[in-house]
């Protein structure tokens, strides 16, 4: 399997796995919290057959990569991102996230720039700023977060569990768009994952990204659904117009937040129309 080495604990390198398949223009698939690259096997197989060079990696702490007890934050995400695509020297790229991808892909875009990307697409992100402050009082309180950290620290299974009902809406997708078989592979992805990044991740989602976006000088696709819940759409996606420069956002009627797998037909159709345009 192809590793990367990123950086050390101590004497323990880290390693961030990844895949490389296909040839043609490249696009990299960034995931979501709390599993891996294996959630984009809905787009995986259509990027493919369009002829397309399709990466995806895990993120440090989850699927095969490394689970380091530090490197939980997004300089250290956007730095293992820069250094992949310098490894396969990827040039002219389509840079997807979800979720906590959209943060890799944002903060590697300001830190690091443009010269390595075409376009980028941001499925249910996590940017501009979730944290409620005097100077965005559109965000969240902290003691949400807070409780959010005292559950995954007490039971990371109930925490998890109740996590992924919610990234699939199942009470009303259960059965229908989201099978049995599905919800259980998805859990067995997160309880594989970093017990400490299952907690260290958290934090994270309280970057604030907007130094970065109006750094952003490629064109937006913004894909999010209006029934998300982990990621609500007045706090993110609709906060977003007039902070990047060449934006189009897509709201997907009825999608949570796992829009990648429960409307991926509308997905993918908008992500090809976007990459191929």
């Amino acid at each position: 399997m192809p590793y990367l080495a990123v950086g050390s604990e101590g004497a323990n390198p880290v390693n961030i796995y990844y895949e490389d398949h296909g040839s043609g223009t490249p696009v990299v698939l960034s995931h979501g919290y709390p599993l891996s690259g294996r959630s984009w096997e809905k787009q995986l197989s259509q990027l493919l057959a369009a002829g397309y060079r399709v990466i995806t990696y895990d993120r440090r702490g989850w699927g095969n990569s490394s689970q380091p007890a530090t490197g939980y934050d997004y300089d250290t995400f956007a730095s293992d991102v820069n250094k992949l695509l310098t490894q396969l020297d990827v040039r002219g790229a389509i840079l997807v996230g979800h979720s906590m991808g959209t943060g890799d892909i944002t903060h590697y875009l300001g830190r690091y720039g443009t010269e390595r990307v075409a376009k980028a697409v941001l499925l249910s992100p996590i940017p501009p700023f979730l944290l409620g402050t005097a100077d965005n009082p559109e965000g969240a309180p902290q003691s949400l977060f807070d409780g959010f950290i005292q559950a995954a620290q007490a039971d990371r299974y109930v925490w998890l569990k109740q996590f992924l009902e919610n990234f699939y809406n199942l009470d009303t997708y259960g059965g229908t768009l989201v099978s049995d078989q599905v919800f259980q592979a998805s859990w067995n992805l997160a309880v594989a994952g970093s017990a400490i990044a299952a907690v260290a991740c958290i934090p994270t989602w309280l970057t604030d990204f907007r130094n970065d976006l109006p750094k952003i000088d490629v064109p937006v696709l913004v894909m999010h659904g209006d029934q998300d819940r982990i990621l609500p759409i007045g706090l993110t996606a609709q906060r977003l117009p007039g902070l990047i420069k060449d934006m189009r956002l897509l709201v997907i009627e009825g999608g949570p937040h796992a829009i990648a797998w429960t409307h991926a037909d509308q997905v993918n159709a908008a992500l090809l129309d976007f990459i191929q345009g």
